[in-house]
């Protein structure tokens, strides 16, 4: 399933170091199926605060993110962002084809809903998976 990779870039700078980064992290990001949706750019706000701009990059799966930040040639460039940019970055997995956001709701409530059972108020007076079975 397709992964995303964001980063919430609160301080844009320009300096060197980053339009060295900018520079060579597509190279970083081939090898791993990465492509960029958003890069820098202008945001518009519709609820909250968000200084700043944001980047979306694409991946195959949440595995090949992962190994792409990992990397060593990521991992080599990474400074020249972070040493001048506040911001924070995270891997997302996406949905699949088809996602009814219909369906996770019900799902949500049927969980936030359903009877937890009687419950002791010592743990450890609870009954084991067998006792619950009759065995």
């Amino acid at each position: 399933m397709t992964a995303y990779a964001l980063a919430h870039l609160r301080t844009p700078t320009a300096h060197d170091d980053v339009f060295t980064y900018i520079e060579r992290i597509q190279d970083t990001m081939d090898p791993y199926g990465g492509t960029f949706l958003v890069h820098g750019a202008e945001v518009e706000v519709l609820e909250g605060q968000w200084p700043g701009t944001v980047v979306i990059l694409e991946f195959p799966d949440v595995a090949a993110a992962r190994a792409w930040y990992a990397s060593p040639a990521y991992q080599e460039i990474l400074p020249l962002r972070t040493r001048h940019i506040e911001g924070d970055a995270l891997i997302v997995p996406g949905v699949g084809p088809g996602y009814d956001a219909r369906l996770t709701a019900a799902a949500l409530r049927n969980a936030a809903t359903a009877p937890a059972g009687p419950r002791s108020a010592d743990p450890r007076l609870e009954p084991t998976t067998d006792e619950q079975a009759g065995t």
